[in-house]
């Protein structure tokens, strides 16, 4: 899954509560984390990170100055379908950052 999406700048510089956020959403959804980046950039207080997990990843990259944030997941399903787990960790995400919707695929393997 890949998306783009505007959000409250506020929001996009948000990063220590992003972390809280994913680390929540990644343990109750059932997910297991083996690792994670967290970069903030001075200036702008854009962030960047990069959550990988067992089934695979999530990444999210926020531009406050603009206003935007680009976002993906992808679930491996060799085990079991994860395509559900995806949209769910997208709207969550979006409703997190008090998103609108910009652009959205999904890539089915």
């Amino acid at each position: 899954m890949l998306a783009t999406f505007g959000a409250p700048a506020a929001r996009l510089r948000d990063a220590a509560g992003s972390q809280q956020f994913f680390a929540a959403l990644v343990a109750r959804l059932g997910l297991t984390s083996v690792g994670e980046a967290y970069h903030t950039f001075a200036g702008s207080g854009g962030f960047t990170a990069v959550l990988a997990l067992t089934e695979s990843h999530l990444s999210i990259h926020t531009w406050p100055e603009y206003g935007l944030a680009t976002f993906d997941v992808f679930l491996s399903n060799f085990r079991r379908d994860n395509h559900a787990t995806v949209r769910q960790v997208y709207a969550e995400t979006l409703a997190f950052f008090a998103g609108t919707e910009q652009a959205y695929a999904e890539v089915l393997r």
